[in-house]
Formats: C-alpha cells, structure tokens, sequence
C-alpha cells in the first residue's frame, strides 16, 4: 500500500514516527528529508497483514531510521566506530538474516550488520528462527527488508547469496558471493546444515576482516 493511500489512523502513526526521528536526527537531516524516508520506507516494505496492523509502523519506523543512520554514515555526517557488513540475498527472510546474526555473534558485536533482500519476504523462515534459536540466538524481532542504496554505501564489505546483479558496486568495498543453498521451504534437518555452512564462512570472515575482535 502506497503512502498516498493510507488510511487515517496509519497515517497518524507514521506522523509520530516522522517527528520522532526528525528530533533524533536533528542537525544532520532536515525534517523534510526524515519524512520522505520515513513514507518511502512505508512505501517499500508494503501492506504486512502477517504483522498486524498495529506493529507495521513500528516495523517502518525502525527500517526508515536505519536508513537513515547508515546515509549519516554514508555522507560523514555521523562517525563510523565499528567495520559494517552487509548481507544480501533474494528475500531476506534466511540466509542473510542468519549471516548477520551469526556474524553479530561471532564478533560479539564489534562488526556492525545489516541484511537485505533484493525481493523481500514478508516474515523470516520460521525452520530458520528455529536453528538459530538452537545456538541461543534470537531473531524473532528481525524482519525482511529491500535493499536500499544507502545502507550498500554504508557496509565496508558487501556479502552476496543468490541474489545476482541486483546490488550496486562501488568502488573501495570489499564484495563477495557465497554460493549458499536457499533455506526456504526446506526441513529443519537442511536448515540446520546451511546454517552451519554460513557460521563457518562468517568465522573466516570475522577472523579476516577484524583480526583484534574478541573470542566468541
């Protein structure tokens, strides 16, 4: 559902949102800018009747805002204190929602994440928040999200599953294109197998790209 066409009680709420933000954001973007985010954000990620209809704006408040910390980021608005990954596949519903929590864990946070999709689903795998649940970490409150420019210009590295061309290159950042089964639809057996094949990768990478991270 597109911003022009929502309803009174939703538009109110994205009003809230917009004002939260614009005093967050104070100093760094204007307020005309947090609110073109804010019902972009709106516009991108739809109508999720699978949320309801009381949590969708909290879900586009929370992904307008993390668009905006990473264009702060992107425009040297905002320092940078940690290295920033990005992981990219089709819906962003399984294996870039578990690389970035496995790589959240395994760096125990010194590597700053985000995951998108290039066609997002509406909700994470429910086998794969089972997997993860399996090493004590909880994904529950993660939700699939569009592939954005900013939060590419943002990420120092830039991880890729299955998503083709779909991302933009720039120069300066470190791509990669993990050759990673498609968790959807499969069983919780499957599952299990590819998200241990992503915690190995993502082990590599955090020994790679932070050799001064504390041990897991």
């Amino acid at each position: 559902m597109r911003h022009d066409e929502l309803g009174p009680l939703m538009r109110r709420r994205l009003e809230a949102t917009i004002d939260e933000l614009a005093e967050e954001f104070h100093g760094v973007f204007s307020r005309g800018t947090v609110e073109r985010f804010v019902y972009e954000s709106s516009d991108q990620l739809g109508d999720r009747p699978v949320t309801g209809p009381n949590f969708l704006p909290l879900l586009v408040g929370r992904f307008a805002r993390d668009r905006l910390r990473a264009l702060a980021q992107a425009e040297g608005h905002v320092e940078k204190t940690e290295p920033e990954a990005l992981f990219v596949c089709v819906r962003n519903a399984g294996r870039s929602q578990m690389a970035a929590a496995l790589t959240h864990w395994l760096s125990n946070g010194w590597i700053a994440v985000r995951s998108a999709g290039s066609q997002p689903g509406e909700r994470i795998d429910p086998a794969v928040i089972e997997a993860m649940h399996e090493l004590g970490i909880d994904v529950t409150e993660e939700f699939p999200k569009p592939l954005t420019d900013e939060v590419v210009r943002a990420a120092d590295v830039v991880i890729t599953m299955g998503c083709g061309d779909s991302c933009p290159i720039y120069p300066g950042k470190h791509y990669e294109d993990w050759d990673v089964a498609d968790p959807a639809h499969e069983p919780i057996e499957v599952v299990r197998e590819i998200r241990d094949d992503i915690r190995h990768r993502v082990g590599d990478l955090v020994a790679q790209f932070t050799p001064t991270a504390p041990a897991s």
